[in-house]
């Protein structure tokens, strides 16, 4: 029986825990002792209000666009580069990814592959894309220019994607995604409260194993803009991008992964509510209501006020009937990544925490 598809979920995604020194240059190393240069780090201030800074290598070291704002792509130098063997080094004394004595939070994914598609050469898609792709991982960075007409893009994963945000670099616009749970028209904005909308001006039809099709809305498909898309499918033991509905109740809604998960973010699809994060070293253990969370769409530091375990082969909720992630007969989608497969290959167990 396959009980994984990766036994080491380290290999390509990491949390890591540090305190900014203010000065530039700061080294940060991840905890686990095998290495793993990051492709895409994702960074917030835990015990202030900042946003959030995510930079990828396919836009750059110096590039950085923030999930819960609409503003462009900035040039400034939050990471010195990618090319550390076991981390990344801050290239910064910014306040937001580097203040003396504050405390931070970066979730980072390895991709590594470089991918070029030519779409007139290979007539897969109808507009050129570049990135960086990690098949092994289901996870993707793809770069491309807009036409503002509807369009096809491949992505370089090989099945279809499971969850795509997508973010135009050269002006503002929205953060949209798209979620498995959705139809092929189906959207949810990462800057937003709101709830899930359809709309064909942005994901024109469902994804498939080589393109994703968008519509000639601006936030995703700009003439001459140029635009970045990160996409996941999932994997056996390692992630997941499901849904649930909520029970309102404070023995809540349990939803089976198949992994210990090390991050999860939900979000509620037909209701206004804030995304939520979790990570399994911010709250290394469950202890009832005080687990720590942040929030997507939101600036805000980190609060220890939520009821959500993380246990061996998923995750229970137990908030009653809060909007957020347990609301009486609620939707809610999750994106979910590994701490360690429930199972590995050679039947080891995970152990609870």
């Amino acid at each position: 029986m396959a009980y994984t598809e990766i036994d080491n979920s380290t290999d390509f995604f990491r949390t890591k825990l540090y305190t900014g020194n203010g000065a530039d240059g700061q080294a940060i190393t991840y905890d686990e002792s095998e290495n793993m240069t990051p492709n895409f780090v994702w960074i917030k201030e835990r015990n202030s209000t900042s946003a959030h800074k995510l930079i990828d290598s396919v836009r750059g070291a110096n590039k950085a666009m923030s999930i819960d704002q609409t503003e462009a792509e900035r040039t400034h130098q939050y990471l010195a580069d990618f090319d550390d063997a076991n981390g990344f080094t801050i290239g910064t004394t910014d306040g937001g990814t580097n203040q003396n004595n504050n405390t931070f939070v970066s979730w980072n994914w390895k991709a590594g592959t470089a991918f070029s598609n030519d779409a007139s050469s290979t007539s897969v898609g109808t507009i050129d894309s570049a990135g960086s792709v990690n098949t092994d991982a289901g996870f993707s960075i793809i770069s491309y220019t807009g036409t503002g007409s509807a369009a096809t893009i491949a992505h370089g994963l090989g099945v279809k994607p499971d969850w795509i945000i997508s973010k135009i670099r050269s002006t503002t616009g929205d953060w949209n995604a798209y979620h498995d749970a959705f139809g092929a028209t189906g959207r949810i904005k990462f800057n937003s409260t709101g709830a899930g909308s359809n709309n064909t001006s942005i994901f024109a039809e469902l994804p498939t194993s080589s393109v994703i099709s968008v519509g000639n809305g601006g936030d995703i498909n700009t003439s001459s803009g140029t635009h970045i898309f990160y996409c996941w499918a999932g994997k056996q033991g390692y992630s997941k991008f499901g849904s649930y509905t909520g029970n309102g109740n404070a023995d809540g809604s349990f939803v089976y992964l198949g992994f210990k998960p090390a991050f999860l973010i939900i979000k509620c699809t037909d209701a206004a509510r804030s995304w939520q994060i979790h990570n399994s070293k911010s709250s290394p253990f469950n202890t009832g209501n005080t687990n720590a969370r942040l929030f997507a769409n939101l600036t805000d530091a980190e609060a220890t006020n939520s009821s959500l375990d993380l246990l061996s082969n998923g995750f229970k909720v137990r908030e009653a009937d809060d909007l957020n992630t347990n609301g009486s007969g609620n939707a809610y989608i999750y994106m979910a990544f590994a701490e360690n497969p429930f199972v590995t290959s050679t039947g080891v167990p995970a152990t609870a925490r």
